[in-house]
């Protein structure tokens, strides 16, 4: 095909590609995360597999179940009742969780349970819930008429100040938040229009020793024993619309909501799963494979690490250091063991030499069409893109290693916002104009519950000495001079007063002029740091603007192949709502091994141990032991099922998405996925990839039995096995 014939074909249809594979192939692998508006292209594939919803309606956003589904901006979840009570995983509320605990009143270890609504505590500043009730292709506003002679960085700030115009337009109504985010590379972009509701509250959270029962050993491991779900309730004003925190605020009115199924699922059930998958990398080069896998990752790993290991060295013998900091060690470890697990997967399956022999074929079939010239171009474009990205990458990455401090960070935020304060609300830089405002004062007021000087110091102190050891070459132009020692680093952050809270926020209304006056530290080292920070930026958006040229040309003969092979095409993920399907699966990691797909309530017991992170709740022991599983004892296991494996194609921000049944009722809540399923960002491996769910059996009879949130149970509507009444006659 010609390359501009590619273009603009795929511009215009992508889901017709869609509908075109899957008649033209019986089945294929669960692979896939498919936007909402492709699922009645997917009928045929979801009604093989057994899902009784009609895929149209699954298509429907205002409609449900997607109306239920909603994101809490880097988790899943999802309403379950009509007075927006919301469910997603335990490890997505743990800052909410932190927020309200300290050494003497510790919700994490002991739980939290409110009676009734007045007992509900606030989430915390930064808490969202985002609904998602429109999806735009705007494609041709983003990218029409673009002149091709415009540099990078001219590039990408036309795209950019295009975007701004759209969502500004789409936020007439303040009650929505509105973004572009593009799909495809670059290739396509749609605007998404998202109800934000900003007072969250906390309302029932088992014990960490139920919730995130295996901690980091078990994380990302099978079997688990993880009761990974807790609850949350959406608030707004009296009038129903949006409104901030505030005693007089009311319950959000959810229409929609998920109805919960207590029958359970057995292996071979066919599943849905809808939530909001944060980022993969299926459709990246071997070289990028290649950069990642040897530099950019254990780069990571390490940095990680030595974080971590810092934290805890500063926050050891000190409880309430160590509360402050145990959601944001918690998620440093989440990514470190991730990335480490990609590492491990690389290492035991070449995907990147899967990439080169695919990315030759992709040659060979382009080297066929039309304009082969242009062809060849786009490929020596797409080497010199990839090599300027990847090189850029490792200067940002040193960049934010020698950044790792809370308070340099709000100082340069604080800076930056009043520098940008100075132009017009249009053509002030994303993150920086009037509807960032209240997120920039929601992270510098959560600073007060996650942060301690003394470990600050210890992290910053730290940071700068692996900063120097980083290869000079990556460090970023001037910036050695511009730093201070390792040694000075705890006194510069002592001699600042943005460690309170309210002097942190009095700056947000300060003029730029005002901070060359000020008498603080970290604020002259923020204006210091400020001409290399814009040089990253600028550097940055010329690589991008490169990318946005090429990319999408690329992507559109890519597309193009695999419509001529007859493979799925769906976009990377990019925190957008998603819709994948599944089964429930057993696998086979290695030869002569099989797990699968079920763990019960005894295993528990056989973890146990008198330490973290095996320590059981001795109510729990005590129920497993007498075996009062009542209505949520399945038929077959003769147990309560804790967690079950589904092929279903996830990722991270997938957390707290709804497993549904073929009814699209309420079973479970994806949480993790096995180790070996890891390298799945980069290349979905059907027989190996699996994603790990509580089973929502495990969850009922935890609140039943163990904690007795009666109050909750009673708000959602939950259908129970037909033999209940059987079943627990029987028991009795």
């Amino acid at each position: 095909l010609p390359m501009k014939f590619a273009f603009m074909h795929c511009l215009r249809s992508l889901a017709v590609f869609s509908f075109i594979l899957f008649s033209s192939q019986a089945s294929v692998a669960d692979e896939g995360q498919w936007q909402p508006h492709q699922l009645p292209e997917l009928k045929a594939e979801l009604k093989r597999l057994g899902i009784a919803i009609p895929a149209e309606k699954l298509a429907d956003l205002k409609k449900h179940p997607m109306s239920a589904i909603i994101s809490l901006g880097g988790c899943s979840a999802s309403f379950v009742s009509d007075a927006g009570l919301v469910v997603t995983n335990h490890h997505c509320a743990y800052g909410a969780i932190q927020r309200n605990s300290n050494a003497t009143r510790n919700l994490i270890a002991d739980g939290f349970l409110a009676k009734s609504k007045a007992e509900e505590l606030p989430a915390g500043p930064n808490e969202r819930v985002y609904i998602t009730d429109q999806v735009d292709n705007v494609t041709q506003q983003v990218l029409g008429d673009l002149a091709p002679n415009l540099s990078g960085r001219e590039r990408h700030e036309a795209i950019q100040k295009r975007i701004k115009k759209l969502i500004q337009e789409c936020e007439q109504d303040k009650a929505f938040r509105c973004s572009v985010p593009s799909f495809h590379r670059g290739l396509e972009y749609f605007r998404i229009r998202q109800l934000l509701i900003r007072d969250v509250r906390l309302v029932y959270a088992p014990s960490d020793k139920i919730g995130n029962f295996g901690g980091e050993v078990d994380n990302f491991e099978w079997p688990r024993h993880t009761g990974d779900f807790a609850f949350l309730r959406a608030y707004v004003g009296k009038d129903g619309r949006p409104a901030d925190p505030s005693p007089n605020n009311v319950p959000y009115h959810s229409k929609d909501f998920l109805r919960v199924s207590a029958e359970g699922l057995k292996s071979g059930d066919p599943i849905l799963l809808a939530g909001y998958p944060g980022r993969t990398s299926r459709y990246k080069l071997a070289s990028e494979i290649r950069f990642a896998r040897d530099v950019s990752y254990p780069r990571r790993v390490e940095e990680s690490t030595a974080d971590v290991a810092t934290i805890n060295a500063a926050t050891k013998d000190d409880a309430e250091a160590a509360v402050r900091y145990a959601s944001v060690v918690k998620g440093i470890n989440n990514g470190l063991k991730k990335t480490q697990g990609l590492l491990d997967g690389f290492a035991r399956k070449d995907i990147a030499a899967i990439k080169e022999s695919q990315y030759t074929m992709f040659r060979n079939w382009l080297a066929q069409q039309k304009n082969s010239a242009e062809n060849q171009s786009l490929l020596k474009d797409l080497d010199e893109v990839v090599a300027a990205d990847t090189a850029l990458s490792a200067q940002e990455f040193a960049w934010s290693v020698a950044n790792t401090s809370d308070l340099l960070r709000s100082a340069r935020t604080l800076y930056r916002l009043a520098l940008e304060q100075k132009k017009p609300d249009a053509e002030r830089e994303s993150g920086f104009q009037e509807r960032d405002i209240p997120f920039i004062k929601a992270r510098l007021t959560r600073l007060e519950q996650s942060l301690v000087v003394k470990v600050d110091q210890a992290r910053w102190t730290a940071a700068l000495q692996r900063y120097a050891k980083l290869p000079v070459a990556t460090h970023p132009a001037s910036l050695d001079a511009l730093l201070p020692r390792a040694e000075q680093a705890a006194a510069l952050i002592g001699a600042s007063q943005l460690a309170q809270t309210a002097n942190r926020l009095a700056y947000l209304d300060k003029p730029a002029e005002n901070f060359q006056s000020a008498n603080d530290a970290m604020i002259a080292l923020a204006i210091k740091l400020q001409p290399i920070e814009m040089a990253l930026e600028n550097q940055r958006k010329e690589v991008d603007g490169n990318l946005e040229k090429v990319i999408p040309r690329y992507m559109a003969a890519v597309i193009a192949w695999k419509k001529s092979q007859g493979k799925p095409v769906y976009a990377d993920a990019n925190s957008t709502l998603r819709v994948t399907y599944g089964t429930v699966a057993a696998y086979t990691p290695r030869d002569g091994i099989s797990k699968g797909p079920f763990t019960s309530v005894e295993g528990i017991l056989e973890k146990q141990s008198n330490n973290a992170p095996f320590e059981v709740p001795p109510a729990l022991i005590d129920a497993v032991k007498a075996q009062r599983y009542g209505i949520f004892r399945d038929a077959t296991l003769g147990t309560v099922p804790v967690n079950f494996l589904s092929s279903a194609d996830t990722t991270g921000g997938n957390s707290g998405s709804a497993v549904l049944n073929k009814n699209a009722e309420l079973v479970g809540l994806n949480f993790d996925s096995t180790y070996e399923s890891v390298t799945k960002d980069w290349y979905f491996d059907a027989p190996i990839t699996r994603a790990i769910h509580v089973d929502i059996r495990y969850m009922l009879w935890v609140m039943q039995e163990i904690d007795h949130a009666d109050n909750v149970l009673k708000e959602m509507q939950i259908r129970y096995p037909s033999n209940a009444k059987k079943v627990s006659a029987k028991k009795n």
